[in-house]
């Protein structure tokens, strides 16, 4: 009984901790001087290198620039970065799936075609193909990101369009003369994307860590930004005496993709109770 206690108590405080994470880093977002008061691009030569105390709790850089100030104003760009690149690829699997499952027979051997040669590609190696041909910068990390994992997604949906497309109630609306957007606007849309809530809460983490690792190679937002993976970047090479350079990026990277992985889960859970 003790066991059992102990394992429903961890399943529910680790989504509340996770839930608290990302609540405070919605408060960095929104208004990140709520947090702290301090420039995060102000610099400080004589507190450079400043190891983690109490007036700096994580430490300085190499400009002397407080690296918890940073982190809080750069979850604005990560989490900006995140969210943008994963509703871009679910508009990407959106799109294709409805075109491939609604267009005919050669429209969906065309996009199984095409989802199988995007799954060809490593994910990190198709979006740094895309950055190579975009070039570097924040737009240019969205759109790469976002087309280098979109073909998960549209397996996924496309799968579910074509198994709605032909369900009852989607022949009813037929036979009632329902226009066919209407029937896709009502019927299919809604049913095709629902399983997508849950994966998109859990791939908004994964999408930070894809974008911070493009930044981290140079292909992100350029020096100083105070952005997650540019301050990985930035903390690299003084990694031997400054540890704290990237340390805290590389855990506030880790922390927002377990948060949101372990509150994804959680709402699924509740979704598959809700419907038994």
């Amino acid at each position: 009984m003790t066991r059992l206690k102990r394992a429903i108590a961890l399943r529910e405080t680790g989504p509340a901790l996770a839930a608290f994470y990302l609540a405070i880093l919605l408060v960095a977002v929104i208004a990140p001087q709520v947090l702290t008061q301090t420039d995060p691009m102000a610099i400080a030569p004589r507190a450079a290198f400043a190891p983690p105390s109490l007036h700096h709790l994580f430490g300085t850089d190499e400009s002397g620039r407080d690296i918890l100030t940073r982190l809080i104003y750069g979850a604005r760009q990560s989490l900006l970065l995140g969210v943008s690149a994963i509703a871009l690829a679910l508009l990407i699997a959106t799109t294709l799936a409805l075109i491939g499952g609604l267009g005919g027979r050669m429209a969906e051997r065309g996009i199984r075609w095409l989802i199988d040669v995007m799954f060809a590609f490593p994910v990190l190696v198709l979006a740094l193909l895309c950055s190579a041909t975009l070039g570097s910068g924040i737009v240019p990390l969205v759109i790469a990101v976002g087309i280098g994992s979109a073909a998960g997604y549209t397996r996924l949906v496309f799968g579910q369009v074509l198994a709605v497309r032909d369900a009852p109630y989607v022949e009813a609306a037929r036979a009632l003369g329902h226009s066919p957007f209407k029937i896709i606007r009502r019927h299919i849309l809604p049913n095709a994307v629902r399983p997508l809530v849950v994966l998109a809460t859990m791939g908004v983490g994964q999408m930070v860590v894809w974008s911070a690792s493009l930044s981290f190679l140079g292909l992100g937002a350029p020096p100083p930004a105070a952005e997650w993976g540019t301050m990985l970047s930035m903390g690299r090479d003084y990694i031997a005496e400054a540890w704290w350079m990237t340390l805290f990026p590389g855990l506030a990277i880790v922390l927002t993709m377990l948060a949101t992985t372990v509150v994804g889960r959680a709402i699924q859970l509740r979704m598959d109770a809700g419907a038994s």
